[in-house]
């Protein structure tokens, strides 16, 4: 029990050491390859923060426990929405972007609904894999395709950008890119070391592990680079990493599992879990088009106080089911 908690705070301290590396080294990238900050966010960072997701979830497969892989992917994407953007906007209130709302989160909340259809019948087949995996390729091929037209046209991010990004080389934001994002998700899976095994200690479910013990260690990249760069004024990788990373969780995460293993859902999982995050996901349009006084459209510290008062409400909510178990 002692070496678990150890583990926790070494890996809380490199975790929020390597976030601001991270997203200056994501930042730059964007910057020197003429991509859109949000791009970056949801491809870059969606997929290097969704490492640790993507980890457990298939070893959990293999091994025979599903209900940690489901957990772990939808117990984060919960996580995301309601816990890191909620604390991130109390941080620094989001500006949301009309693309955002036209594009990139109808998607989101599509890939949601696909799922629904994976989950109904009460299993993920090697074939629901493999076609979860092939949305997510054709997804962000598709991204990638319309960020490359919008910054053909001299994309309005990029004036955005601090100054001092500009001076970084490209060969060094590489660097600052893939050891920030190596600690991230080595100190994100110590942390989640320790908490499973203090959790098992007490003799919690794989299922309710994956939804809160593990959702929030894997989803601790999300929240010290989403913080991180809210902090920065870049909106849109604080949100792009969000939507990508929930993208990666319900796509690849999942897809990677049941391709390798077919899975068997627990009924809770699509009549609970599943419907908080497709709530969660609705509730996002309508804080996005929330206008302050200048017109701009954000999630503010209200909304982000609403957010982290369902996750609260949330997690006790299992709390209490498995006390009375």
């Amino acid at each position: 029990m002692l070496l678990s908690i150890v583990m926790i705070v070494i890996g809380l301290a490199v975790l929020v050491w390597s976030a601001d590396m991270f997203v200056d080294g994501a930042a730059a990238v964007a910057l020197n390859f003429g991509m859109s900050t949000l791009l970056v966010g949801m491809v870059i960072i969606g997929f290097g923060t969704s490492a640790p997701e993507m980890t457990v979830s298939v070893l959990a497969a293999m091994q025979g426990n599903p209900g940690l892989a489901l957990g772990n992917a939808y117990g984060s994407n919960i996580t995301n929405i309601a816990l890191i953007l909620g604390l991130t906007a109390l941080v620094s209130p989001v500006l949301m972007r009309s693309q955002l709302l036209k594009r990139e989160l109808p998607i989101l909340l599509g890939v949601t609904l696909l799922a629904f259809f994976h989950l109904q019948d009460g299993q993920i087949t090697r074939i629901e894999g493999l076609i979860e995996l092939a949305v997510l390729l054709a997804v962000f091929t598709w991204m990638t395709m319309q960020s490359r037209q919008e910054s053909s046209h001299g994309d309005e991010l990029e004036v955005e950008l601090n100054q001092e990004l500009k001076r970084i080389k490209t060969s060094k934001a590489w660097v600052m890119l893939v050891v920030g994002l190596v600690l991230l998700v080595v100190s994100s899976r110590m942390l989640v070391w320790g908490a499973v095994n203090i959790a098992h200690g007490l003799g919690v479910s794989d299922l309710i592990i994956g939804l809160t013990v593990v959702a929030i260690g894997t989803s601790l990249p999300e929240l010290a680079s989403s913080i991180a760069a809210a902090r920065k004024g870049e909106h849109d990788l604080a949100v792009g990493n969000v939507i990508g990373s929930n993208l990666f969780n319900t796509l690849a995460v999942v897809g990677l599992a049941g391709a390798i293993h077919p899975m068997q859902v627990p009924a809770e999982v699509l009549t609970r879990d599943w419907a908080v995050m497709l709530g969660l996901t609705i509730l996002l349009f309508a804080l996005g088009y929330t206008r302050k006084a200048s017109g701009e459209k954000t999630i503010s510290r209200l909304g982000g106080s609403l957010l982290i008062a369902i996750y609260i409400g949330y997690t006790l909510y299992l709390i209490v089911g498995v006390m009375q178990l």
